[in-house]
């Protein structure tokens, strides 16, 4: 007996390439938006430890300013997630074995971490796109969520989670943070008690408070004003330029001279008396009142691979104005309390009830005293 031939119609072969080639689109365009991604977080240097102003601690025993370079630091190899990035710092290292050894085969464990380092890197990279997912659409994330996205790789997760959250913290201004350990479930939310993040509502782009808190940072590290020139010279290491689109940030003279500006985290002014004419930033009221230059100098900090108090004077400052802030807030509680106290003598209509009320406030008064 012949075998049975169906003939499928063209409107159903169309059909069918239609879907295959929307599946493929779909692939493509997940796999070009983790390319992005990587090639920013290789390309923005905002990792490579900017040329930031201060004065670093002298290191003991030399006259020599302590260096932020070091194990601890933030290197091109050590940060870089994209493939290109960890194989050229591994291919060194193979280099280097191949010439201390006079056998190939001590060579094959470099060669190993190479292939496991490549697979490490783009998955660092999925993760860090489906937290930012996450943050976009306002949803906590869990352990098993990541582990899913990942492919249940779970012997390196502790790794990939580190690093996936120092990206996100450096680069886009976001603290991972886990908000039940039962069930591992973690939040992602703006750093430095900062509310803004630069994202306008209803489109689609990523978080700009790592930009807000570095140019924060480079004010406050240059006397609390920074020229125009200033700054951009520490985000032109950072791979930001003015009038230059950034493919993942977009336009950032028009994010830091307009955009921060209106919100009130940045001023920008010209300088009086200066020739040729100058404009500098200084730190907006709402930056005052959202964050503190401890919280800004440890992301700089940060930043270098070192601790706030290797910068002496900028540590100094910033201890006196969290003293002054502390101040401020229970300053403020006082009145408070005394603002109460007067509106209920205020509203008593017997002098009983002043007397009543005056013995209460002393006796509260004597327990806040204790």
């Amino acid at each position: 007996m012949p075998p049975i031939r169906i003939k499928l119609s063209k409107r159903f072969k169309s059909s069918r390439r239609a879907q295959y080639q929307s599946r493929q689109a779909s692939t493509q365009s997940q796999d070009l938006e983790i390319a992005q991604l990587a090639r920013a977080l290789e390309e923005t240097h905002l990792f490579l430890c900017p040329q930031m102003p201060g004065n670093l601690k002298a290191a003991p025993g030399g006259d020599k300013p302590s260096s932020p370079e070091g194990p601890q630091s933030f290197s091109a190899s050590s940060i870089g997630i994209t493939a290109s990035a960890s194989s050229k710092s591994s291919e060194v290292s193979m280099n280097q074995g191949e010439e201390n050894s006079p056998g190939t085969s001590e060579a094959v464990p470099d060669f190993m971490n190479v292939l496991i380092m490549h697979s490490l890197d783009s998955k660092v990279a999925v993760l860090v796109n489906f937290l930012l997912l996450k943050y976009r659409m306002k949803e906590p994330v869990t352990k098993a969520d990541m582990l899913q996205v990942i492919n249940d790789c779970e012997v390196h997760f502790p790794e990939m989670l580190l690093r996936a959250s120092e990206r996100i913290e450096m680069l886009f201004g976001l603290d991972l943070k886990e908000v039940d350990s039962t069930n591992h479930c973690y939040g992602i939310f703006i750093k430095s008690g900062l509310t803004y993040d630069g994202m306008m509502h209803g489109e689609a782009g990523v978080p700009k408070t790592g930009i807000l808190i570095l140019v924060l940072g480079v004010i406050f590290m240059k006397g609390n004003h920074a020229t125009e020139e200033e700054i951009w010279e520490v985000l032109n290491v950072s791979g930001l330029y003015s009038g230059k689109k950034h493919f993942i940030f977009g336009e950032p003279k028009q994010l830091i001279t307009e955009d921060f500006v209106r919100e009130g985290y940045l001023e920008f002014r010209q300088v009086a008396s200066a020739d040729p004419a100058q404009s500098e930033f200084l730190w907006g009221p709402k930056a005052h009142a959202e964050t503190t230059k401890m919280k800004v100098l440890e992301f700089i900090a940060k930043v270098h691979g070192t601790d706030p108090s290797s910068f002496p004077s900028q540590y100094e400052e910033a201890l006196q104005d969290e003293k002054e802030k502390a101040q401020a807030r229970i300053s403020a509680k006082g009145l408070c309390h005394s603002q109460v106290l007067v509106s209920r003598l205020a509203a008593s209509s017997s002098t009983r009830g002043v007397r009543d009320i005056v013995s209460s406030c002393i006796v509260q008064r004597g327990s806040w005293c204790s």
